[in-house]
């Protein structure tokens, strides 16, 4: 690769530090679509261990990799998601691609594609990472950016990914634990404010 188009490659990628998610960090600021991608490669390399079989590897990849299409299209909630909205991601990983040498850029094609695809166990664990990577960072999030779908949601959110591994499903239930523990003054006292800090709210990009 050309010093020249690796560098037009990271002015891109320079956008998703740029771009916020729908959730809020510990500190009451948006967090950044980055910030999530760089988390949940944290998560696949610290649990190369608890996956007999799987090459974390390439999930590591993934998690990497998984929101490149944001640096175009911001980042869009799952609930609200639509068809359109996906086809236009993947457009913009194709467009994003396109401009890189071989191999390169067919490594990464084929990794989008067996992300999308979900049929290899590496794909379903990073799936189920991304999600519940997003549990967490709810869970440490101000309680008032919170929306009045997040009290359900979070409870359940990822719970079919998780599924098929039997840590990954424990710490799905660790995460409802927290959950459950964050609003329970809510519960006792009844809802605060629904919309998140400076008016904003959502879905930590579920």
């Amino acid at each position: 690769m050309e010093q020249r188009e690796f560098l037009d490659f990271m002015h891109v990628l320079e956008r998703l530090k740029c771009n916020t998610r729908h959730s809020w960090t510990s500190t009451g600021r948006h967090e950044t679509v980055a910030a999530h991608s760089w988390r949940l490669g944290v998560m696949a390399l610290l649990l190369r261990g608890e996956f007999p079989g799987a090459d974390m590897e390439r999930v590591l990849r993934m998690c990497l990799v998984h929101d490149f299409g944001e640096a175009v299209t911001g980042d869009i909630p799952s609930f609200q998601k639509t068809t359109s909205d996906e086809k236009r991601e993947e457009r913009a990983v194709a467009d994003m691609l396109a401009p890189l040498p071989q191999p390169v850029r067919g490594e990464l094609e084929a990794l989008f594609a067996e992300m999308d695809a979900m049929a290899t166990p590496e794909a379903r664990i990073y799936k189920a990472l991304d999600k519940l990577e997003a549990v967490l960072q709810h869970n440490e999030a101000p309680l008032e950016t919170w929306t009045e779908l997040e009290y359900g949601l979070n409870l359940i959110y990822g719970e079919e990914n998780a599924a098929e591994f039997p840590w990954l499903r424990a710490l799905r239930e660790e995460l409802r634990r927290d959950t459950e523990e964050k609003t329970a003054v809510r519960a006792a006292y009844g809802p605060g404010p629904a919309a998140g800090v400076g008016g904003a709210g959502g879905v930590c990009g579920l």
